[in-house]
């Protein structure tokens, strides 16, 4: 089931999936973004590639996490922020457009479908561009705390180091309990980006509108996404339960493989590349 195939052949069978289930909720994970430069989580195999994201209770509990979250930041928010769609998310919105897409959830928080002009987005784990304060809830641009922390921290703007998922970056060997954390500029509270860290919950009406969609729709599509978190999963498993097919497109194993109506292992981009414009 997950042996690769070739993008002309995924193509084909995504197409045909699309025209017997025309009105679908599509589920998007980090491999849609890859082609776009941020990188993943996991491998084929649906394991970690590094260092598990940083957790909810840590971030909120220490200083020292959160020193290192955003130093680690610094070197690597920019790459998320000039971040552009590429063709995955360029034919969704035509798809969108042509009345196939109802809704689309993405677990992904770089908000590339906005940006490539998708209407009906629900961002699952929120939005890396904007940042709150997790004692007031002010709210503020990601670019805005970005420059408020370069500034405390210039001798941190020299650091480089590899991509890492979601902003990040692959920074060690490097003391951060100099870098200087910038709170809250209303109430002198922890700042925090407006995200679902590991260890947190996803809103309960954000997760029961999205799958009162999915129980509507006739078919679920998930697009780069491993669903090893159950926040993705529960979307497999509802639709499941509930005798919606679903169709995967994605390199490599998922949580959800023997729920799979059909699953298409190939690379996502290349895969879009060869679909018909008009569906």
């Amino acid at each position: 089931m997950n042996q690769n195939q070739q993008p002309c052949e995924a193509a084909e069978k995504l197409q045909l999936f699309i025209e017997q289930h025309p009105q679908l909720v599509v589920l998007t994970g980090a491999g849609i973004s890859t082609a776009s430069g941020i990188p993943d989580y996991r491998d084929h195999n649906a394991e970690w590639k590094r260092k598990q994201p940083v957790q909810h209770h840590d971030f909120m509990s220490q200083r020292a996490t959160r020193q290192r979250f955003w130093a680690r930041s610094l070197v690597g928010w920019p790459i998320m922020r000039d971040a552009k769609p590429n063709v995955a998310h360029k034919h969704l919105v035509e798809w969108e457009k042509q009345g196939h897409i109802d809704l689309l959830v993405t677990q992904n928080v770089d908000g590339l479908h906005q940006q490539a002009g998708h209407q009906a987005v629900i961002d699952l784990h929120g939005r890396s561009d904007r940042v709150i304060c997790t004692q007031c809830h002010h709210s503020l641009s990601r670019n805005a705390a970005h420059q408020m922390m370069a500034y405390a921290n210039p001798s941190f703007l020299a650091f480089s180091a590899t991509a890492a998922p979601d902003g990040d970056a692959d920074l060690e060997g490097v003391d951060f309990d100099s870098f200087i954390i910038s709170d809250c500029p209303e109430c002198g509270g922890i700042l925090k980006p407006d995200v679902v860290f590991f260890g947190d919950n996803v809103p309960r009406h954000t997760v029961e509108t999205s799958l009162q969609h999915l129980k509507d729709a006739s078919a679920l599509l998930v697009i780069g996404s491993s669903l090893m978190v159950y926040s993705g999963y529960r979307f497999c498993k509802r639709a499941h339960e509930w005798g919606i097919p679903i169709a995967a497109l994605t390199l490599g194993k998922t949580r959800a493989d023997e729920l799979l109506t059909l699953k298409l292992n190939a690379p996502i981009p290349d895969t879009f590349a060869r679909l018909p414009k008009h569906s």
